[in-house]
């Protein structure tokens, strides 16, 4: 195995794919010669060549316009938004162009294409540049939507996006590019729609995503040093298609939910995790389940701010020992 900063596994992920199917081409503002303005995809240009990894125009609607056509016409296109919150900019295209072409032509039209972006809070940018906009493209049918935690699921996650015959929306978290992790060596590919059980317990379930991740497992370990509490944390990796097996799975064992998100409280991905458990897990369940979430508002920029606003380890730790010891 070799050992990846999260930030070199978008170039891996990339590279593999780009190896392995010359339809594979990758475009963006400033992911050629610049190596991307988070040098996410250094070496890509000078590796695959100016025809299959080309600079664009500081406009979304134009990347993205030409990540569709392209797909339409027989390639697998990778785009790359700098900014998740700039697809806002683009959005009638992504929502009513992307999204429904296969359906609305029965399938004569596919899009296989990947829009990657930077997300996520936890760089201090601001309101306009920190968004997790992950439950924006969960909301539209038609999308699949990944959100990878690790360096390994970064490669394995980014192969199997760019193969599905689907649009993908892939979002790279901004706090996460510095982490490093194992990846395997070879071909590596993590099917779409399979959580990740990354820690066991039996006393609650903790379902996280990105950069939440590594946040939630911190606060299980925590959990267990020092209250004696057993916490099992589940990494979606993907909201769209869900997992839903493996969520249900485990919280037949805990009887205890816990949700811990990034993005805005209202209409977050975890209200559709507590209507699933709650529509087909119900009789499992010793307690009502419980979302830790960033506030319904604007990302401030200031550093205390921004890490108030955030769902941090130690917010996760004291909501899930109170809700324990009061069901005790």
């Amino acid at each position: 195995m070799a050992e990846l900063t999260y930030r070199a596994a978008v170039a891996a992920g990339i590279a593999q794919e780009m190896e392995r199917d010359p339809n594979v081409v990758l475009i963006g503002e400033d992911v050629g010669a610049a190596g991307g303005v988070f040098k996410l995809t250094e070496g890509l240009l000078e590796r695959f060549g100016p025809e299959r990894v080309r600079d664009t125009p500081i406009s979304e609607q134009a990347i993205v316009g030409a990540a569709m056509g392209a797909a339409m016409t027989g390639l697998r296109p990778v785009a790359e938004l700098m900014f998740s919150d700039f697809f806002a900019v683009a959005w009638d295209m992504v929502a009513n162009q992307i999204a429904k072409t296969r359906y609305m032509t029965d399938g004569q039209v596919s899009l296989p294409l990947v829009l990657r972006t930077a997300n996520g809070a936890g760089l201090r940018f601001g309101a306009q540049h920190s968004q997790s906009i992950e439950n924006w493209a969960m909301a539209i049918p038609g999308l699949k939507v990944v959100a990878p935690a690790t360096p390994a699921d970064v490669v394995g996650l980014m192969a199997a996006a760019i193969r599905d015959p689907d649009p993908v929306i892939f979002c790279e978290h901004k706090a996460l590019f510095a982490v490093k992790g194992e990846v395997p060596d070879g071909e590596h590919v993590v099917p779409l729609g399979q959580a990740a059980v990354v820690r066991e317990g039996s006393d609650a379930t903790i379902v996280a995503l990105a950069a939440m991740v590594p946040r939630a497992r911190e606060a299980a370990e925590r959990l267990a040093a020092d209250h004696g509490i057993s916490a099992e944390v589940i990494d979606l990796r993907c909201l769209v298609p869900l997992d839903a097996h493996t969520i249900l799975a485990s919280v037949s064992k805990t009887s205890r939910l816990f949700t811990v998100e990034e993005n805005p409280r209202l209409c977050g991905w975890g209200a559709e995790i507590v209507s699933l458990v709650a529509d087909e897990g119900f009789y499992s369940l010793d307690a009502p389940i419980v979302r830790i979430t960033t506030p319904h508002i604007p990302l401030p920029s200031a550093a205390a701010l921004e890490d108030l606003a955030l769902p941090t380890v130690e917010r996760i730790v004291e909501t899930v020992r109170r809700r324990l010891d009061e069901a005790r």
